[in-house]
């Protein structure tokens, strides 16, 4: 019978840069000649969006954001250590980077072997030097779990879900970083390199209309405004949550220790359209966040795919997935933390589930 443990945590890419670039997508948004003026004028936003942003443009801001971050990847990382699994399953997002225009599948489970991650690539993309002043092209290991991947496809296939699967990672692109940041963030001291556990990457389609439309990235509103083109959506929530219960039945007839981790963070400024992409959702956040913690699985299980793409919280499909093998083995949410923050993209949700005193 496997032991599984479930864990929540973010990728957030710019938690890899140094603290004075840490608001740099505000910054790029705060240029965009479609958004009015007065939503970009400090003056006019929230109370708290202004202290964050204050004189600095979010320097002393980002230290303690960081903080906070890395202070929730060190509990996740404890709780890590204390089970002690032969692998990590990790549920994250694919951001036009392992998927494009040739396939775009609802799921893929990645059973590779070991890979080398040059995990700075994205910053380096964009001439963002990273936290740790390594070299632009460091790279670490990131170890596959090829056997449980095939071991995982087939279950779920037998369960009824048309799962895709893939042994070999695409050429020519940077890999999927909410896979590599995974790693880089729970081994943060040490940039990723000393990381001991292998990994099953389980790509969630979480973009769907907006995938190929925005190639994964930030778009502008002139772009909008003139229609996109927009795509077939991904997986909705319900059947994310479907597809986390079936991975824990599938599992739980194995022998494995296996660690279910959603890598993603929340509501996202570039992805929320309704407010300019200047800040997050933090109403749809907040909502969903009460629900976790008072176990409320209906509010949840409401959600459909265009809310969470109205709240900016599409790469929350992760989440979903994680939420329904933990709810599959009932295991209890053991400790968690909302990070909030208007000014650095993302709001960032930690979770333990099935650790007792986490």
């Amino acid at each position: 019978m496997a032991e599984l443990l479930g864990l929540g945590l973010t990728h957030y890419p710019l938690l890899a840069v140094q603290d004075k670039y840490m608001s740099s997508l505000l910054r790029a948004t705060r240029r965009d000649p479609d958004i009015p003026e007065r939503e970009k004028d400090p003056a006019n936003w929230p109370e708290q969006m202004r202290a964050e942003w204050s004189d600095d443009r979010g320097l002393a801001a980002a230290a303690g954001h960081r903080a906070e971050l890395l202070d929730g990847l060190r509990r996740c990382r404890a709780a890590l250590d204390e089970f002690r699994p032969d692998a990590l399953i990790v549920f994250g997002d694919d951001q036009y980077e392992n998927f494009r225009e040739e396939i775009i599948p609802p799921f893929c489970v990645l059973a590779l072997p070991d890979v080398k991650v040059q995990p700075y690539a994205p910053m380096n993309e964009i001439g963002l030097p990273n936290a740790w002043g390594q070299p632009e092209d460091s790279s670490f290991e990131l170890r596959g779990a090829p056997e449980l991947g095939k071991s995982v496809a087939t279950g779920l296939l037998e369960a009824g879900f048309d799962m895709s699967y893939a042994y070999r990672q695409r050429e020519g692109i940077h890999f999927p970083h909410a896979i590599a940041n995974t790693q880089l963030y729970l081994d943060y001291e040490h940039a990723g390199a000393t990381f001991p556990y292998p990994m099953l990457p389980i790509l969630v389609n979480c973009y769907g209309r907006h995938v190929i439309a925005r190639k994964g990235g930030m778009a502008k509103f002139a772009d909008i405004a003139r229609g996109e083109e927009l795509d077939p959506p991904g997986p909705s929530p319900v059947r994310c949550f479907e597809m986390g219960r079936a991975l824990a039945r599938t599992l739980r007839e194995s022998e494995h220790r296996v660690a279910i981790v959603a890598s993603s963070s929340w509501s996202h400024a570039f992805l929320n359209d309704k407010q300019w992409h200047l800040m997050p959702d933090m109403d749809a956040d907040r909502a969903l966040y009460r629900a976790l913690v008072d176990g409320d699985l209906d509010t949840w299980l409401r959600v459909r795919g265009d809310d969470l793409a109205a709240a900016g919280q599409q790469e929350m499909l992760n989440w979903f997935c994680l939420l329904g093998a933990m709810t599959e083995i009932e295991a209890p949410l053991s400790w968690s933390a909302l990070v909030e923050t208007y000014i650095f993209n993302s709001n960032k949700c930690f979770a333990i589930f099935g650790q007792e005193g986490a």
